[in-house]
């Protein structure tokens, strides 16, 4: 083969051959025990196996189980062997398999037959046996036909076929299994050093009314000792389930009269109401316009906006008179319509309108989770329309005759604008709510809507946005939604999970559908940009990061938890007074005591009125930390709880 230069990080160079040399050689060679560790290569940018042979002059990067690519190919291996076994152990017709955040799954066809959980510890068995034989992962690249001959026993890969759209496709080897899987994979199957089979449940092939299939869940790691650290972090984070969590404290639950609807108790309704107002204070002071949208519209609105072809079985339909209609899943063309409703100057842009309007979606049930996935929400939901060009005003000298233009400024990116003070509020809310927080660049996905050059535009305008914004950001590819680019933001919760919550949307298309056009001096009509944005997810998914990433302490959104609780019936009296006071200060108390049918979550009140403070006239205040903050007069402990709210201090209770 030709020599090439292969460029390794931090700056070391060594020789190859084209065609011949492999990243695993390479990584045999450096030594140190990376050759046992690497799964993957970064090869000029591109991600492949390790045992494919480099083409050309190369920079190479080795990538192990502590990356996100590394771990993600690790799974997607994972889930073959899942795949391969669950075909051999069950009799079944492997669908698909996928590698996920958390680990991974496949689907497989068993006709009217579903996986039992009594099954579940032999089937991981066989997973480890088949592990153990160290079956290679052997890539193949064919053209369409080829596949469609190698592939024509199963009909769910022959369907996924059919969506390739270039003209070869890749699949791999594995045993006995044969699967459609762009890769890249692991070498073989004995890096698999644990494997935990978790769930299975029933899933649909393609969405609402395809074929019954059964999905088994499963995650693994290169080692036993990885999987136990797992499994005690497992342990930990079902202590912190939001579900728990809520149902201990009473602050929301669900039934199943309303699936997928969320019950907000009193304490919870304060939580809730506490965001939508910091939110609401923070759409004011940085020039937002709430309005209110209606609930129910005709399918017509969603065939206009492109979301009836591409989101059909996720809206509700309620039958009424002429026509069925809809209850809307998002509010971006309602606000396409207020845009609409009358002329448009360029003075008027940029318009921010907010929106927290409630949303229902038609989730599958399978998929519903606490308050993670729901069919009934609210979203802090903002849309932004503004131009490409203008920036400020100039402003005319009283005295300049009528009908004059006023001078054109040199033209600014209002749209680069608005989407930097975007990622400003994302930093400023998130900061308040102690979430650190990472970002992503999703782009156009298969089925876009639009031209590709106008996507082009959009992805680059959110880029440009995210190198100014000056913090580390990945790329998503094909991530997008299907009528725009969008940055993501996922939080991290106190376990180190990461949840996505808010988005920055770019939207080209929805302008365009809708006709939202604005008057301009210079050049006559103009057609606007629409930027959708919500910061935290929405008021109802929040508290579930939000209540599994607090240690004490934490931000004071006025304490829904007991103040004061109170031992016996005199003190009872004075609590209950006490309390009258409290409220009127705008802080929510539940008076308690022993025997509460609903004690505080750690068994401890923070405000206590015993003999000793009736007779003071005081109360005694504590943490959640049990430290004694001391016998304090109530109107001194609320100004105090008043300060730290409104000044929304991270470490409240440390400031006390």
């Amino acid at each position: 083969g030709t020599p090439i230069r292969i460029a390794l990080p931090g700056g070391r160079r060594l020789p190859g051959r084209a065609l011949q040399t492999t990243p695993f050689q390479v990584a045999t060679e450096l030594g140190a025990g990376l050759a046992e560790v690497a799964l993957v290569a970064r090869v000029n940018g591109t991600l492949q196996d390790l045992d494919r042979p480099l083409e050309c002059d190369t920079d190479l990067e080795l990538l192990d189980f502590s990356s996100p690519e590394g771990r993600e190919a690790f799974w997607r291996s994972s889930a073959c062997v899942l795949g391969a076994v669950a075909e051999q152990f069950f009799g079944a017709t492997l669908c698909s398999t996928r590698a996920t955040e958390d680990g991974f799954f496949c689907d497989v066809h068993m006709g009217s037959r579903t996986v039992q959980s009594a099954e579940l510890p032999a089937l991981q068995e066989a997973c480890a046996t088949f592990a153990r034989a160290r079956h290679r992962f052997e890539r193949l690249e064919a053209t369409r036909q080829q596949l469609a001959e190698l592939l024509k026993h199963n009909a769910f890969q022959l369907q996924q076929l059919e969506e390739v759209t270039s003209p070869t496709a890749t699949v791999y080897r594995c045993g006995p299994l044969l699967q459609l899987c762009h890769g890249p994979l692991l070498r073989h199957t004995g890096l698999i050093g644990a494997l935990r089979v978790l769930t299975s449940s029933a899933a649909l092939w393609g969405g609402a009314g395809g074929q019954s299939l059964q999905r088994v869940a499963a995650v693994a790691f290169p080692s036993a000792q990885d999987l136990e650290q797992w499994e005690r972090a497992q342990d930990e984070a079902a202590q912190r389930d939001h579900r728990r969590i809520g149902k201990d404290q009473e602050l929301f639950f669900f039934h199943k009269f309303s699936p997928g609807s969320c019950f907000f108790l009193p304490r919870g309704a304060h939580v809730y109401n506490t965001l939508v107002e910091f939110i609401r204070s923070e759409y004011r002071a940085r020039g937002f316009s709430e309005v209110v949208t209606p609930n129910l519209f005709s399918p017509r609105l969603w065939e206009l906006s492109g979301h009836w072809q591409h989101y059909s079985p996720h809206i509700f339909s309620v039958p009424a008179t002429p026509e069925t209609l809809s209850l809307k899943p998002m509010n971006c063309p309602a606000h396409c319509l207020m845009f609409a409703h009358r002329p448009r100057s360029w003075r008027e842009l940029p318009l921010r309108l907010a929106d927290f309007g409630v949303l229902h979606r038609n989730e599958p049930p399978g998929t519903l989770t606490g308050l993670t996935r729901v069919r009934r929400f609210q979203q802090d939901d903002a849309h932004i329309f503004c131009t490409l060009e203008q920036v400020s005003v100039p402003l005319s000298p009283p005295c300049a005759p009528q009908n004059v233009p006023p001078a054109p400024l040199t033209p600014l990116s209002q749209l680069q604008s608005e989407i930097d003070s975007s990622l400003d509020f994302i930093r400023a809310v998130y900061a308040v709510l102690g979430f650190s927080f990472r970002l992503a660049l999703a782009t156009r996905p298969d089925g876009f809507l639009g031209d590709p050059e106008t996507w082009d535009r959009a992805e680059q305008q959110l880029e440009q946005s995210l190198q100014n914004f000056g913090q580390p950001w990945e790329l998503s590819p094909g991530d997008g939604a299907f009528y725009g680019p969008k940055i993501d933001i996922r939080i991290r919760d106190a376990l180190g999970r990461h949840h996505q919550c808010g988005t920055i949307q770019l939207d080209f298309q929805m302008p365009e559908r809708f006709e939202l056009e604005y008057a301009r001096y210079w050049e006559g009509a103009g057609l606007g940009v629409c930027g959708g944005q919500d910061w935290a997810g929405g008021p109802s998914e929040t508290p579930t990061p939000f209540g599994t990433s607090f240690e004490p302490p934490g931000t004071v959104l006025g304490p829904p938890s007991p103040c004061p609780g109170t031992p016996s019936g005199p003190c009872r009296a004075v609590g209950a007074a006490q309390s009258w006071g409290c409220r009127a200060w705008g802080v929510p108390v539940r008076v308690g005591g022993r025997g509460d049918p609903v004690p505080p979550p750690d068994g401890r009140a923070p405000a206590v009125v015993g003999r000793r403070e009736r007779e003071h006239g005081t109360v005694s205040v504590r943490t959640r930390e049990n430290r004694q903050l001391g016998e304090l007069e109530l109107p001194r402990v609320l100004q105090r709880l008043q300060e730290l709210r409104d000044g929304r201090v991270p470490d409240a209770e440390q400031r006390f």
